[in-house]
């Protein structure tokens, strides 16, 4: 029988915290490759709780559920990192006038050596040599947190787009070898029966945030289709936005949320 390589390498209370999908084999890589980082993201993970009021408070992604993961990870060395460069490009055109091999069905087949040649060889030889700089061919992408070859980002209450911005970043990351996987935390889709019994949103204050009609706001509205949660992200990583980058995307649950037991009990 084939084990499931999340039971394998994810510790178990992790899987009943979190929603977890795994693509590019990002469990196997980090377990694996990156051991001591994949620990301290576990660690944090585990620590990590949020509460009920922390989800009726206003704020999105500034909220204190970002800034506590911060508080776990920051210490640790996890910094905010951007990377920027220009693609430098060595154009080489003309033929030597020496006759290309010919593979068994026809085709010719192309002396790979001479590609390797030196530039000063190759405009000797005759070839066209033109260098090209594509200035900002990487425009200053950022992770919230990188630490040696492993990033991490959380998206708890964003505009959904900006999933497209992190794998984005990830993916470039990665193709310029910086890193070997990502993690990319955010809302659980069995967090909305949650925002859905939890009424309306609160003001700073504390009091019931109102419309226009003197109806209350309700919360859900806050936390809604077009915000970042797994739903918005898994057709993203499907569609493969992420590139070669192998990403670990975790779900935030109820199981999280210390007092939600108590209140489904008081209000069933």
């Amino acid at each position: 029988m084939t084990t499931d390589p999340l039971d394998t390498f994810i510790p178990e209370d992790i899987r009943t915290l979190y929603e977890i999908h795994n693509y590019r084999n990002a469990a196997q890589v980090l377990a694996t490759g990156c051991p001591e980082e994949f620990k301290e993201i576990i660690e944090g993970l585990r620590a990590f709780r949020l509460t009920l009021a922390d989800i009726r408070k206003p704020g999105g992604n500034e909220s204190d559920i970002p800034k506590r993961i911060s508080g776990l990870l920051r210490a640790k060395g996890w910094m905010e990192t951007r990377i920027k460069g220009d693609l430098l490009i060595t154009k080489v055109s003309g033929s030597s006038g020496k006759k290309a091999k010919e593979t068994s069905n026809g085709e010719e087949e192309e002396n790979e050596s001479e590609t390797l040649e030196k530039i000063e060889e190759l405009q000797r030889k005759g070839y066209q040599v033109e260098h090209i700089t594509r200035e900002n061919f990487l425009d200053g992408h950022k992770v919230d947190y990188v630490k040696r070859r492993v990033a991490f980002d959380l998206e708890w209450n964003s505009k959904d787009q900006t999933f497209d911005r992190d794998l984005y970043a990830f993916r470039a990351f990665h193709e310029c070898d910086l890193i070997d996987a990502a993690v990319l935390l955010t809302r659980s889709s069995s967090l909305n029966a949650v925002f859905e019994k939890l009424g309306p949103e609160l003001n700073t204050d504390g009091t019931p945030k109102m419309l226009k009609n003197n109806k209350p706001k309700l919360l859900k509205t806050k936390y809604g289709a077009s915000t970042t949660w797994m739903g918005k992200l898994l057709y993203r990583l499907n569609a493969g936005r992420h590139g070669g980058c192998p990403v670990l995307a975790l779900g935030i649950t109820p199981n999280l949320i210390t007092d939600w037991a108590e209140y489904e009990k008081n209000h069933s």
